[in-house]
Order: structure tokens, then sequence, then C-alpha cells
């Protein structure tokens, strides 16, 4: 560390303060709250969806917010718990109680330079090993915070250097990162685009009808889910090999990601009724997170599905697998599946009521058509896709090591 640097507690800079613990509430009435998600990257932001704490402007002076302060996330899952933002809005605001302020005492370090210091690396580290850690949340308390670390250079006017370095240098990543974030954005639209063109224009002789009535027929041979009910595998049944199970996280980007799947012994699968995928089945993320489509590839004689996950094993005389995951991923599908998600307070679409959805199934020359068509695109988007996935991890990256070399004296 260069010389004329301090290293001290956080409570020897800084007294800490509990947010507001008064309820709150979306009607617009009092002063509007923030809470832990409106810290973002190292900012507080209005995200247009924050809530009100409707109380006396005597009250709402307390937990008034000001240029420079800082705010530190005390209570969240783990992996964003710890999380600090700078306030540099106007108007009046205040914070709830999932948040800590640090009444900096400014003479001796700067708020931007601190709040440089709390996002880095150093810090978040430290700090995360002596979180208290419940089923899904972790904590912070305030005592654990004044007794943090931190390192700062005792000249304000170096302090000033740093952060202005910082603060060009993240200008360019925001920048570059907004950039890959619309290329990503304009080539998922690019293909969503195509999908509706090819989907409202359908031609003579596209039947259209309910998966019930294609299950009558023999259009799709099998339909089922994972739900295995009093069957449902323990923890600590999953082993290293064996009979692959696999559940929505590993349908990644219209593809399913065997390196994510969990493994029973053919044994404990052998238990199990139903749920049993096979190669070139169509899989649909129906539960938590709804909506992802991918094509089940695989060598295995059976793939065990988890809960939110249903297969649709097509009749390939009559429609093509790689048709149909095309048709599930465009809009006239996706409606049905989001009305029904509007009618309920849970994330899921039920087999049962997947069966009530409409599918369009055009003669099986005309299904090949859409399939080169698509693919292609698809193919080229995933592509691209890749690229800009990459392009904003390195730059995530490359934040993390200008922080750390920041607070190793090395800016």
């Amino acid at each position: 560390m260069k010389n004329g640097w301090a290293t001290k507690r956080l409570g020897d800079v800084a007294k800490t303060q509990y947010g507001l613990s008064e309820p709150m509430n979306e009607d617009g009435k009092g002063f509007k709250i923030f809470r832990m998600g409106e810290v973002q990257d190292g900012r507080l932001i209005d995200t247009g969806r924050m809530k009100f704490a409707n109380i006396s402007r005597d009250e709402f002076e307390k937990y008034r917010l000001r240029l420079g302060d800082v705010l530190f996330n005390r209570t969240n899952s783990f992996e964003l718990v710890g999380k600090t933002g700078i306030f540099a809005l106007t108007g009046d605001y205040c914070f709830a109680s999932y948040l800590v302020r640090l009444n900096l005492d400014r003479k001796a370090v700067l708020p931007e330079f601190l709040n440089y210091f709390m996002n880095s690396d150093v810090f978040q580290t430290s700090v995360k090993e002596k979180a208290s850690q419940s089923i899904n949340q972790a904590n912070i308390n305030a005592t654990i915070l004044s007794n943090e670390l931190i390192r700062f250079p005792e000249s304000l006017a170096e302090q000033r250097r740093i952060v202005g370095i910082l603060d060009e240098a993240f200008e360019g990543i925001a920048t570059a990162k907004a950039n890959a974030e619309q290329n990503l954005q304009n080539t998922r639209a690019l293909f969503e685009s195509h999908l509706q063109s090819v989907f409202t224009q359908r031609g003579d002789g596209w039947d259209r009808m309910t998966l019930e009535t294609l299950l009558e027929r023999g259009w799709i041979e099998d339909h089922m889910d994972g739900n295995h009910g009093g069957d449902y595998p323990r923890k600590e049944e999953f082993i290293s090999e064996g009979v692959p199970y696999i559940s929505a996280n590993c349908v990644d980007g219209e593809r399913v990601d065997m390196s994510r799947a969990k493994y029973l012994s053919p044994s404990r699968a052998g238990l199990l009724r139903k749920g049993f995928a096979k190669d070139n089945d169509v899989l649909f993320a129906h539960n938590a997170t709804v909506g992802p489509i991918a094509i089940l590839h695989t060598e295995e004689e059976k793939v065990v599905l988890g809960t939110s996950l249903t297969y649709y094993r097509c009749n390939r005389a009559h429609i093509l697998p790689e048709y149909l995951a095309h048709y599930m991923r465009s809009f006239g599908f996706k409606t049905q599946y989001l009305q029904v998600m509007r009618q309920s307070t849970r994330n899921q679409v039920p087999i049962t009521k997947q069966r009530e959805f409409f599918h369009v199934i055009p003669p099986l020359d005309e299904q090949m058509g859409i399939i080169r068509q698509l693919d292609g695109l698809l193919e080229n988007g995933q592509r691209l896709e890749s690229l800009y996935q990459r392009k904003l991890a390195a730059l995530d990256e490359l934040k993390k090591s200008l922080l750390h070399r920041a607070f190793s004296g090395k800016l």
C-alpha cells in the first residue's frame, strides 16, 4: 500500500443509521422510499416503481436522503446482500429499514471514494464472510458493518484523483454496456419479429387445434410433466452420475445444458412413475421460470424431468419437433400462457391448462420450410447473443479489476 494511506474501522469515520420501518404504500401518498431493489450498480436508482411512506414532514426529515449519502443493503439473498449505492438525485426521498445510511465524516473520507471502496471485492468479500444466513436470506447488522476495515488515502486530494479516474473509466464502461445490451435486445427482437411474421401469415391447409385434440389424433404422442408428488427425490438422493435429472434452470438459450443436470441412481429413478423425457422431445418450462423452450438431444435412454418442465413428444409423420419448438416460442403461443398466469397468483402454467392451448400445424413440407428459415436466424441470433454476453461479462470483470487496482494503491 502506498504511503499516506490509512486503515480504520468503518465506524471510526461513519455512524450507522437504520432506515424507516413504517408501512409502505403504492398509492403515491407520502414520500418516495428507497428499498433494497433500488440499489443498483453502485447507485440509488429511482426505478419508477418505488413505494411511498405516508409520514409527517418532521418524521421524514430524520430519514431524508441528501446528496452524497451512501446506503448499504443489510439484508437480501447472499448474492445481493452488501450492495452499496450513493444518492445523487434531487427531490424528497427517504430509505427503508433494509438499508443502512452511513453518516460520514466528510473531512476524512469522501462519500464517492467510500462508495467505490465498499463496492470492491476487497470489502464485499470480507463483509459477506461475516453475514448471518437463514434459508433464503443473509443479514449484516450495523455492528458488523461498523467493525469492517476500510483503507483510504489520508489526503482528500488523492481520494478525488482516484475517484476522478474511476468515474471516467466507469462512464466509458457504462456506455459500452449500454451498447452491448441494446445490441442484445436488437438481436432478440429481430428473431421475435420473424417469428411473428411467420405465424401471422398462415397458409392454406394450416390446422389450428388444441393440444388435447392433437393428443387424441396421435399427432402429439405424449405430453407429461415431472410432477412426482410424494416420490420427489430428496436432496441427499442425488449423486454424481446415473440417470440425468433436469429442471427449468437447465434450459438455456433454446438448448438443454446437460452440464447443469443432477443424477439419480437407476434404482431410485425406477421408483418414479412418469416424467421421463427422450431424445427429440420438446421441453417447455412451465413453472417458476415460465416460457423457455428447447429440444432435448440426448443419447440417454431416459431423462427425468423436474417439476418445472413438461415434454411434448411429436409424431414426426404429422409434427416435426423443430417446428413445434419454433411455434411455442411465437407470440401466438406466448399470449395463451401469459393469459393463464395473469389469472393466477402463481408463476406457473399447469399441464391441464396446456391441454387447452391452440397450436397451428401446417403441412409437413411447409413445416420444413419454416424450420429452414428460422433455424438459420436462431443460430445467428444465438451466436450474436453469446458474443454480447461475453462482452458484458468482460466489462464487469474490468470494473472489478479497476476497483482492485484502486484500493491496492496502483492507480
